[in-house]
């Protein structure tokens, strides 16, 4: 298998403007910025998505993320941010290495993420979660 784009900027191959890195997390800004400051969270080591990676690592991630998405906001004056993480090609990952973007935000900006959305039915409701609760193999409840 050919290295992902992410593989190749956290080896420097292939230019990144890193905003931080420590022996196992990076973030770097993304070069197809949705607004300005747009930075990504991946870690070091390749894995293709949440469900691939180990926990100790995704937590390492997140609180990465939070730090920098501070620092981001910080730095840009921004009022907040977007945070995004998909999961496979039909959910919108483009690149298959974990990654979470940091999406700042500006009073008046013109980005919208805010799709329809439809009152679900209770008893459909309710016939998901036991659907959910019965498949999730992890006996949460």
């Amino acid at each position: 298998m050919e290295e992902c784009i992410f593989c190749k900027i956290l080896k420097k191959e292939c230019p990144g403007h890193f905003v931080f890195e420590d022996d196992s997390v990076a973030g770097f800004l993304d070069n197809h910025p949705l607004n300005r400051g747009h930075t990504l969270i991946v870690p070091k080591k390749h894995y293709d998505s949440m469900m691939d990676v180990p926990d100790d690592v995704l937590s390492q991630l997140i609180v990465t993320t939070k730090k920098v998405g501070i620092q981001v906001c910080n730095a840009l004056d921004a009022a907040g941010f977007n945070l995004f993480q998909n999961n496979g090609t039909h959910a919108g990952q483009v690149v298959p290495h974990i990654h979470f973007h940091i999406i700042p935000r500006f009073k008046d900006d013109p980005l919208r993420f805010r799709p329809d959305r439809k009152q679900a039915a209770a008893e459909e409701l309710s016939a998901l979660k036991e659907k959910i609760i019965a498949g999730n193999g992890t006996g949460l409840r």
